[in-house]
């Protein structure tokens, strides 16, 4: 394996955008609860960790190996998570951002703006920060929803293979 691209899906009751990631994968409620990953640009496979699936230990090594490229787009997130997730700091040696590469080019800097200026189809855009809001951040508690915080996986699971779909595209 040389290279490996990662895209994952967490939830934290931390907001993001008002505490930076560190504060945000510190949070005690922190999870990781999709690990989208391929290797060597081959199929994209996606490990479901809210139902007991694991991440493979090859790809567990592969995270603190230098010489392998860990990309992702703003990979400074997926590191941090991820470090949180094995439980050490993972050095950023051999991370490769394709955020920065978008800028580099001249691309927009979100992923969204990045998909309509190459043609991607936005509806799965739109459809994926819809699931990202459902299932990655605290939910406002009323009567319809029981009063919970949180939409976990068996509140919706039509919503939720969506979601993995989202992760594995």
């Amino acid at each position: 394996m040389k290279q490996i691209s990662i895209d994952i899906e967490t939830y934290s009751s931390t907001n993001l955008n008002q505490t930076g990631v560190y504060r945000y994968a510190d949070s005690d409620d922190f999870e990781l609860l999709l690990f989208g990953y391929s290797t060597d640009f081959g199929p994209v496979k996606v490990v479901d960790l809210t139902q007991g699936e694991k991440i493979p230990p090859q790809i567990i090594e592969a995270l603190d190996n230098p010489n392998i490229i860990k990309s992702a787009f703003n990979a400074q997130f997926e590191r941090v998570c991820l470090s949180r997730f094995v439980g050490h700091r993972l050095k950023p040696t051999g991370w490769h951002c394709s955020r920065v590469w978008s800028a580099t080019l001249g691309l927009p800097l979100s992923l969204r703006d990045v998909g309509s200026v190459l043609g991607l189809p936005r509806q799965k855009i739109t459809a994926g920060k819809e699931l990202v809001r459902y299932f990655c951040t605290p939910c406002k508690p009323t009567k319809a929803n029981q009063n919970r915080t949180r939409n976990f996986p068996y509140h919706a699971p039509d919503k939720w293979q969506q979601f993995k779909q989202y992760n594995q595209a």
